[in-house]
């Protein structure tokens, strides 16, 4: 028997495939199945029209058979089989797709769904089969045909017996070696988790006897093994099936065994868009954020699938970073896959369904926002700071798309509320939208220069994250209307009457607050008196954009640039330590310096804010005591 040499630069294609195109071994059976899943379909679309196939549905399988003595897994399939000419030209030739030529040919309609592209996939075999054998019987043809092969060496082909149409094909597998355990695939754990994460919803039965230990009759703890015939597939996608059918739980289940969660999801959204671009969708928002969500080792991703055929784990470009929360899956025909089915063509197709899902997941968040408040302020605890990093990521890109979606704690009460329902609260008279920052409601609500917005009757929202400043920086203004932190030093909230007042006493008291200044060395831009302190005696300020907070967050990072924010020292004219300020201005110059140092000192504390020598400031308050 002639051994023959595969075609042009298929041995080295086929190397290649081998060694370079796919990443995992694994990948093997999915493809093996498929090319099966495929023949039955070709068998399956001819009788629709031909009443001599003599077959419906049902009467299809795919069958896998291990034998662990010979090192065998053996793939069955009663599908439409293959001539010699067909095994020569569709195996004989590397890339060479009797699938791709079906479907063009045939037009297919939607329920005729062929998976093989490329005719590459048999080719994966190798990588885990030392030798390869194919039996073959075409439907309708009286021969049966052997293809076998080694690998780059070439193939041969002979008449073989073979009593029903279909393929059959015996992969010898490989010594074990250090770095592969290839008797792994032997064992019948292995084939069900292969099948149940690659080929769970492959149209047809997967088939493979199954040992179950189970008690004996009439005992109470001796057992016996039956081996059973079993499905190993689900078959019917629930993406696929009409939402009618389907309750909560049906939902709520699938998820939980999907995607490995004690806890039913807190939301979901079953998609079938048609249209520039086809698929099917479940997204699913977690009740709980997992324990990695906020760190490196989080990876974000939709599960991918073609035609039922999972092609990637995790699709990271369907997800945009601020909705990596969501969890789910997507099926589409319409992909452009690469040659592996491994990767995906970085193309329009997979543009257009990301843009898709995007603007579902962000109707489904406004609609239980509006619909749902509770349920909404449960999900924002868990991912809501997802969504103010996507606010200020990519220089402010998506903050038009989810500033509705953001949510605030407030001076007015202990629920959260939005921006628009600030805005909606603000008294005519109120022009900006206030915000105070810090680690705590307790913390801000402390905050001597909060006392003055509170006066007017203005709210003020508490930023208790780290990114809220930056966020709102992005964003500049809401509906109009500015964000102003409280600590801003140019924030007005005076009468011109009380400015005018203000301005006389700053005049007054020029040389003192140069005196204070100088006494700080360099330590605040200026000193000067203040119109919003009412019962604290002094307070710090910011110039610029750049917050005490902000300074906080940007100085923790791991960076030697450390950036420092321009300080004001404002003294509240009214309060009794002024007077005694004043006093010493002039007379006592000396202790006017020390005082300066020490309240500086205070307003850092108050912000929370190291200082900077604490023994010297300890020193400092006993001497003055």
């Amino acid at each position: 028997m002639e051994t023959k040499a595969f075609q042009a630069e298929s041995k080295k294609l086929l190397d290649m495939m081998i060694h370079s195109i796919y990443t995992h071994k694994e990948i093997f059976l999915r493809e093996l199945i498929s090319n099966a899943s495929d023949a039955i379909d070709k068998l399956y679309f001819r009788s629709l029209t031909d009443e001599g196939v003599g077959m419906n549905r049902d009467e299809f399988f795919i069958r896998i058979d291990l034998d662990k003595e010979a090192r065998t897994i053996t793939i069955t399939d009663n599908g439409i089989g293959m001539t010699a000419e067909e095994l020569e030209n569709n195996l004989g030739t590397i890339a060479s797709s009797g699938s791709l030529k079906f479907k063009t040919d045939n037009k297919l309609g939607e329920d005729q769904q062929i998976i093989g592209q490329f005719g590459v996939g048999f080719y994966s075999a190798f990588m885990v089969a030392k030798r390869v054998t194919v039996y073959s019987k075409a439907f309708g043809q009286d021969e049966a045909y052997q293809w076998a092969s080694e690998g780059v060496e070439g193939y041969t082909i002979q008449k073989c017996d073979k009593a029903e149409h279909g393929t059959c094909i015996v992969l010898e597998l490989m010594d074990d070696s250090e770095e592969e355990n290839y008797s792994e695939s032997l064992e019948q754990y292995r084939i069900q988790a292969l099948v149940k994460r690659y080929s769970d919803y492959i149209r047809f039965p997967i088939q493979m006897e199954v040992s179950h230990r189970k008690l004996k009759d009439g005992t109470e703890d001796e057992f016996e093994t039956e081996v059973t015939l079993d499905t190993l597939n689900s078959m019917v996608p629930l993406w696929r099936k009409n939402r009618s059918e389907l309750t909560d739980d049906d939902y709520n289940t699938f998820y939980q065994e999907k995607f490995v969660d004690y806890m039913p999801p807190m939301a979901y959204k079953h998609v079938h868009n048609e249209g520039m671009i086809s698929y099917d969708a479940l997204l699913y928002i977690p009740s709980k954020a997992p324990f990695d969500f906020y760190s490196r080792d989080y990876e974000k991703g939709l599960q991918l699938y073609t035609n039922g055929v999972l092609i990637m784990e995790k699709c990271g470009d369907l997800l945009p970073d601020h909705y990596s929360f969501v969890r789910g899956l997507v099926d589409s025909e319409d992909l452009s896959l690469n040659i592996s089915r491994e990767m995906l063509q970085h193309d329009r197709q997979l543009k257009l369904i990301a843009k898709s899902i995007e603007k579902t997941i962000h109707s489904q968040l406004t609609s239980m926002l509006k619909s749902d408040r509770d349920k909404y302020e449960q999900f924002f605890e868990a991912f809501g700071l997802q969504l103010k990093y996507g606010v200020y990521s990519e220089y402010g890109v998506h903050k038009n798309e989810l500033q509705d979606l953001l949510l605030f704690r407030s001076s007015r009460g202990e629920k959260p509320i939005t921006l628009a329902e600030y805005v909606d609260n603000m008294p005519e008279a109120q022009k900006e939208i206030y915000y105070a920052s810090g680690p705590s409601i307790e913390r801000i609500q402390a905050l001597p220069q909060t006392e003055a917005v509170l006066a007017k009757g203005y709210e003020i929202l508490y930023f208790l994250d780290n990114v809220d400043e930056f966020a709102v920086k992005t964003m500049m203004s809401y509906k109009d209307k500015q964000f102003k932190s409280v600590s801003a030093n140019d924030i007005d909230l005076d009468t011109e009457e009380e400015k005018k007042a203000l301005e006389e006493k700053k005049e007054a008291n020029k040389d003192m607050f140069e005196t204070m200044c100088g006494a700080l060395d360099g330590k605040v831009q200026r000193v000067t008196i203040s119109s919003r302190l009412k019962s604290h005696p002094v307070c710090l300020t910011t110039e610029g954009d750049l917050t005490l907070e902000m300074e906080k967050v940007l100085n923790a990072m791991p960076t030697d640039n450390k950036v420092q924010a321009k300080l004001v020292l404002e003294i509240n004219p009214e309060h009794p330590v002024f007077d005694r300020l004043t006093a010493l201005h002039g007379t006592d110059e000396e202790k006017l310096q020390k005082y300066s140092k020490l309240l500086f000192n205070q307003a850092l504390l108050i912000e929370g804010m190291p200082v900077e020598d604490p023994v010297a400031f300890s020193n400092l308050i006993c001497e003055l005591m």
